[in-house]
Order: C-alpha cells, then structure tokens, then sequence
C-alpha cells in the first residue's frame, strides 16, 4: 500500500471514529466501543477490506498508545480524590487483579480444557479493568457517582494494568520455559512492581524539575517535553527489567500535585493525545481480529464473561473492600464498573508472538469477552448506578471565556462561588460587599449568560462568581456570602 492511501485509510477511519464519538453520547453507547466496531468493520472481512495480520506491529502500537493513555489519566486525576481510596485502589489492583484470574483460570481449564497454567494465562490477560474504558466512561457528561466511587474506579484502572502485565508475561514464561517454577514469580514481582514505583517517583521529581527550571521560549516545546520524558520513563523502567506503566502513571499523578508553567495546556494536550492513542489503539486491534474466527468459540467465550461479571469480578470486590467501611451497594458498583478494554486485547497478542500453542482460541476468546464486556456493562452503568441507589447529581462544569494559570510568585486561584439564594448579599451591589482589596470578582454567570462586574452590578441569587483570590480572602468572601437572613 503506498503512503498516500494508507494516510487516506488513516484520515478516514479517524474522522468517522470522531464523529461516532457524538453518536455514542447521544445513544449512550461507550465511543471504545465504536471505535472496535468500526475498526472490525475496515478489516479484511468487513466492507473496507483491508488485510492486517501483524500481531506484532499491533502489539507496539498498543503499548505506545497506553503510555499515554495511563499518563494522561494519572495527570489528570486530582491527588486529593484519590488520597481517601489510596489503600483500597491499591488492593483492588493487585490483590483483586490475582483472585480474578484465579477464578477466571480455573474456569477456563474446565469449560475450555486447558491445562492449568494455560487457563491461568487466560485469566491473567482479561483479569484488569481498562483505563481508557473507565477513563472515557466516567468521566463523560452522562454519569456521576457517589463519594468516594469515581476516585476509587479511576485510581484502581489506571494502577492496575501493570498486574495484569506481569501475570500474563510470568505465565507465559512458566509454558515457554522448563525449568522455571511458580515460587520464581515472587522476587520477580517484587523487582516489577518495587522498581517501577521507585522509577516513576525519582522520575516524577525530574520531570518536575525539568518543566519548572527549563524556561522555554515557546509555549508548544512544553508538550513535546512532557511527551519525551514519559517516553524516557517507560523506557529506562523496562530497561531495569521494572514496570514501565506503573512507572509512568506514578509520574502523572505525582507531578499533578505541583504547579508548573502552562500546567492547564500541557493537561489539555495530553488529553487529546490519549483519545488519539485509544482510537488509534481500538482501531488496529479491530483490524486485527476476523470475525469468523470468533464465531465458533461464542457460546464458551459466553460461559466465561458470565464467569467474569457474575462471579470473578463480584468476589475480587468484595475480598478487597471488606476491611473498608463501604456500603453493599457501592462495593457492588465497583464490581460492575469492572470494564474490560483494549489492554486485554493487547495482553492477548503476547502469547500469539510466544508460539503458545492455544494463543489463537486465547486470542479470539478475549476479544469476545473484551465486547460484551463494553457491550453490557458500558451501557448499564447508569441504569446500574440508580438501582444501587449510588448516582449522585450531575453538575455540569461552566466553560468560561477566561483562564487563569497559576505561577510561582503569585499567591491567588480562580475559584468558582456561588451566591445562595437566602443570603444577605442578595438584591446588593458588589461595592455593598466590603470584599477583601486583592479579592476580585473577575465575571458573573448568571443563567446562560456571562456578566462582566462592576461596583453597581446587582447581586441575585444562584450566581456564580468567579473569584480571583488567595485562600484567606476566599475564605472571608465565602463566610460573607454565607451570611443569612
């Protein structure tokens, strides 16, 4: 294929996997989804006809996309969120992750009749939530959960694919070599998981240093910073025989807690960079699988996803959780939310490159599982989340034609306060407020319009100010409007 009809393929597949974006939100039906679907669709058994059977190219276009994918969701994921669920998430993603593909594996070996460590394999790949699943899902316009749900799912996807990663690849070397045992497994763990948390927090404090010290000239060289040193992070834990992912998310969510030159544009990039990586990712794998082949391993690949969602998933859950004080309901939430992605798939292609004698069943049976998962799962989670009684009030968040970004010198943050309807302050005029003098009311939203303040500007309440102040003169506004009748 010459390069101007690949990048027409490119183009296209690309343009219509953004305009099935808007079709997913309208319908409710997870854009991951669309995106294998259409990638399917391309292949060389679908209307596109295009042939691609490079497990290996689709292995590495994967594992790219997820650096950033999990990068993206680390650095934008609040460390104060996810302070409260540190523990559990930790839990859920290695404890959690082992006791489903135990339970999954032993499934295997009795509906699919292999052999232990093959079904263990199996469980291994399809044993860890998806990140940009999860990810994508949550935190779109239509869902909003209950304290402390939300942190805890997006903590627990992000962090836990490096388990998977490593059951997968042990397993794989215990078929692929003879003299190797389980108890093997144990300071290799240690090595993986250890070494990759300390990679990703010296990294963190580097990428930190860097972004903060190196004063660039033009603002668009920031995101190609950040971009090589996730790339350098990944790299050097793989290079010390550590894991790169855990690695990588560490060196998202550390560097979120500090302030750093254009932090909002950098964040913003990189999210737009992840949704490429998983249309990219989602696609290629689409391409990937043949549909006939899936068809003959359907109804055991059914008895799995059963296993998975009504047993494995449920238990894992709620092993974890029970130390915790975590109502039945909202531990039964994060059973659902137990979203299966593209990692899986990924995962998959790693015994079709070991020559693993049941790779190919493995592989198709994992894309099946992979479907339905988003398929059932994705679209129920707000059906799901009112029957467990854990939906919480969607508050949308206001776009504002300004944007503040902090620096170092200046002690003040934009902040959003709303004026409560039986407070004092209502019917007033701004210059009636007595407001601190460093403390500036910068805009109005008022309904669906926007109000530029002045001192005469008449105060109603449910409006929203967007204040530009330090903490001390915030607080002083907030108890001034506080004040009732």
């Amino acid at each position: 294929m010459v390069i101007e009809s690949m990048l027409l393929w490119v183009a296209v597949l690309m343009l219509i996997s953004v305009m099935a974006s808007k079709f997913s939100h309208r319908f409710a039906i997870p854009a991951l989804l669309l995106f294998l679907v259409i990638g399917i669709l391309a292949g060389s058994e679908g209307f596109g006809g295009v042939y691609f059977n490079d497990a290996q190219l689709a292995k590495s276009i994967g594992v790219i996309a997820l650096i950033f994918i999990i990068f993206s969701g680390g650095i934008d994921t609040s460390w104060k969120d996810i302070r409260p669920v540190l523990l559990p998430g930790i839990i859920l993603s290695t404890v959690g992750v082992l006791v489903t593909a135990v339970v999954v594996g032993l499934s295997a070996v009795y509906i699919l009749k292999f052999s232990l460590i093959e079904g263990l394999l199996l469980g291994s790949i399809v044993s860890s939530t998806d990140a940009a699943a999860v990810f994508s899902i949550l935190r779109s316009k239509r869902i909003s959960l209950k304290t402390p749900l939300k942190p805890l799912l997006e903590f627990e996807s992000g962090s836990n694919d490096p388990m998977a990663v490593f059951l997968t690849v042990s397993f794989i070397s215990l078929l692929t070599t003879r003299k190797m045992s389980i108890l093997s497994l144990f300071p290799r763990f240690i090595l993986d998981m250890g070494g990759g948390v300390l990679v990703g927090y010296l990294m963190a404090k580097l990428v930190t240093f860097f972004i903060r010290r190196l004063k660039l000239d033009y603002d668009g060289l920031y995101p190609v910073l950040t971009i090589s040193l996730v790339l350098l992070t990944y790299s050097i834990a793989v290079l010390l025989k550590c894991n790169g992912f855990i690695a990588v998310y560490l060196v998202g969510l550390l560097i979120a807690r500090h302030d750093f030159p254009n932090k909002r544009m950098i964040i913003r990039f990189h999210d737009g960079l992840a949704w490429l990586m998983q249309i990219a990712m989602f696609l290629t794998l689409g391409l990937l699988v043949y549909p006939s082949h899936i068809l003959p391993v359907m109804g055991v690949s059914l008895l799995l996803v059963i296993v998975l969602m009504v047993f494995a998933r449920p238990i894992s859950v709620l092993l974890c959780l029970m130390p915790f004080r975590i109502t039945t309901g909202k531990k039964l939430m994060v059973s659902w939310v137990g979203l299966r992605g593209a990692v899986p798939i990924i995962l998959a292609t790693f015994p079709l490159l070991a020559g693993i004698p049941e790779a190919e069943t493995i592989f198709n049976v994992v894309f099946f599982v992979v479907l339905t998962s988003v398929l059932i799962q994705g679209t129920s989670i707000p059906l799901v989340s009112k029957l467990l009684k854990v939906d919480a009030p969607f508050t949308r968040k206001r776009n504002y034609p300004l944007e503040f970004e902090k620096a170092e010198g200046i002690d003040a943050d934009l902040t959003e306060v709303v004026v409560p309807f039986d407070s004092w302050v209502v019917g007033k005029r701004i210059v009636e407020l007595n407001t601190p003098q460093k403390c500036l009311i910068m805009l109005i939203s008022r309904g669906d319009k926007f109000i530029i303040p002045a001192g005469p500007t008449v105060l109603e309440g449910g409006d929203v100010l967007l204040v530009l102040a330090n903490k001390e003169d915030l607080s002083f506004l907030q108890r001034t409007l506080g004040h009732l009748n």
